[in-house]
């Protein structure tokens, strides 16, 4: 019998052995419900390898910032931005470590929303679900809103015409609204309702391109370096390389997207950890060799406004446009990628939430053709959309970054939970140096989340606000923990 107390409800966790079981689309029900259960209809299908996982890892992490991250970050602290990537990787890569226990003990869809759920309580879980959702719709509306500056590059450069000013940019003084963005999620949807596995590979090629175009940049801007560029190193202060790191930090949420692929992915509890570790060493890598050759080839002071900057670096350098004709595909490319993937992440989390849920069980409709959430993937689309045609750039990354620092922060604590309250579950990887890294991952975490603006405080506080009025007008009365006559897998009768 479910208690209708308020403190018992928000610390109610969901067991582990609920989530797995779920992964494989059975009907997990509490104790003392009708054990009719068995199979439902459908379900999320396992068919994602570990190199298309890792794929989906770098490409949600590389594509999310580096075409764009230097002309909002270098301003902040310029040469020392590259301390700025530093000190984000660092914080990635402990969060990382305690991803990888986590991933590897809860395969199950949801990424920290499913973790919170199953080590901290109903409550925090929803409170996460929120952030991510907030995280994953306005990194994905920020990464398309680029998209527009690379085309009109490449466009310029290959035919000597541009999009007009007024479709091609958030709504100000010159422009209306930004309508390759909408162009790109509308793309990006219709290809994740085909089908996950289709996703995965036609990601799995960008990320190759894209990987090879950065080393291509790389490669000309160390040829046009100059040290003198790297001085002054810290113009504006230890303060500007914290404002820095804080701002880029949602460059890394690629870490966060491998772990929502959890019941997708063949032989999980070997796959994610090694897909998420592999993720992070090879942006890591890329990320600092891009920010030293950008800074080294062109002076701090001019990353401020400049649209397609590491196109422009590639032209400077060379004097000769086709460097930056390549570069400037290889960004489209890379920019569809990415958006392909952190809509797919949010996708999934809404899927978890209906099927506990938190949300109308409609977001976990599944359709019985391609095995993906179809009405799901349009809501988001549309969400995605509005944002990326409307907002500007810097308000959407920073309110990414803070998202992304809370998911991180409660996976980190959740390892210590899930350690204390269930030592003997099965792990594929555990934190090395425990409890001292998981510790020291929430201490970075919080360190960045300091140096955000105001105005991304009072974002996340209007998107707190909302998660309080939606949990207790609606999620804590059809929580499948508040209901355990109901199935927590829905069926396929209304999907399609």
């Amino acid at each position: 019998m479910a208690s209708n107390t308020l403190g018992t409800r928000l610390l109610r966790r969901k067991p582990v052995s609920t989530l797995i079981a779920e992964t494989e689309g059975k009907d997990v029900l509490p104790a003392g419900a009708p054990e009719e259960g068995g199979r439902s209809g459908i379900h999320l299908r396992r068919s994602i390898g570990l190199w298309q996982l890792s794929s989906i890892g770098i490409g949600a992490t590389i594509g999310t910032g580096i075409f764009f991250v230097l002309n909002t970050a270098v301003p902040s602290a310029g040469p020392a931005v590259i301390l700025s990537f530093v000190i984000a990787a660092v914080t990635a890569g402990l969060t990382a470590l305690c991803y990888a226990e986590m991933a590897s003990a809860i395969p199950a869809s949801g990424s920290s929303y499913s973790y919170a759920y199953a080590t901290l309580g109903e409550g925090v879980a929803f409170g996460v679900g929120i952030c991510l959702l907030m995280e994953y719709g306005v990194s994905a509306s920020a990464i398309a809103v680029t998209w527009a500056d690379y085309l009109n590059k490449f466009f310029s450069l290959a035919f000597g015409f541009t999009i007009p000013e007024e479709f091609s940019g958030a709504p100000d003084a010159t422009h209306w609204f930004n309508l390759p963005a909408l162009l790109l999620v509308a793309m990006v949807c219709v290809l994740l309702i085909r089908g996950v596995s289709e996703s995965a590979k036609v990601n799995a090629v960008m990320v190759a391109t894209k990987i090879v175009i950065l080393l291509m940049f790389i490669g000309v801007a160390l040829t046009g370096f100059h040290s003198g560029n790297l001085t002054p190193f810290m113009p504006l202060g230890i303060g500007g390389v914290q404002i820095a790191a804080s701002s880029i930090f949602f460059s890394f949420i690629g870490l966060d997207a491998v772990s929502t692929a959890g019941e997708e992915v063949k032989n999980p509890r070997r796959t994610l950890p090694l897909a998420i570790i592999i993720s992070l060493v090879v942006v890591t890598l890329l990320y600092i060799l891009v920010a030293l050759a950008g800074i080294g080839a062109q002076s701090w002071t001019k990353f401020e406004g400049q649209k397609a900057g590491l196109a422009q670096i590639l032209q400077d350098i060379t004097g000769q446009s086709w460097p930056a004709i390549l570069f400037a595909i290889g960004a489209i490319i890379s920019i569809f990628s990415v958006t392909l993937v952190v809509i797919y992440g949010q996708t999934r989390i809404l899927y978890s939430m209906g099927r506990d849920g938190m949300l109308p069980k409609r977001f976990a409709e599944l359709s019985p053709r391609t095995g993906t959430p179809a009405w799901n993937t349009v809501v988001v689309g549309l969400g995605v959309g509005a944002l990326a045609a409307f907002i500007p750039l810097r308000v959407l990354a920073d309110i990414t970054s803070l998202g992304t620092l809370v998911a991180f922060s409660v996976v980190s604590i959740g390892v210590i939970v899930l350690r204390r309250t269930q030592p003997d579950l099965p792990r594929g990887f555990k934190v090395p140096g425990y409890p001292v890294v998981p510790l020291i991952s929430v201490g970075f975490c919080v360190y960045l989340i300091t140096g955000l603006h105001a105005d991304t405080f009072r974002a996340g506080a209007i998107a707190l606000a909302v998660a309080l009025v939606v949990y207790f007008g609606y999620s804590m009365r059809h929580s499948r923990l508040e209901q355990p006559e109901q199935p927590s897998v829905p069926t396929d009768s209304a999907a399609g």
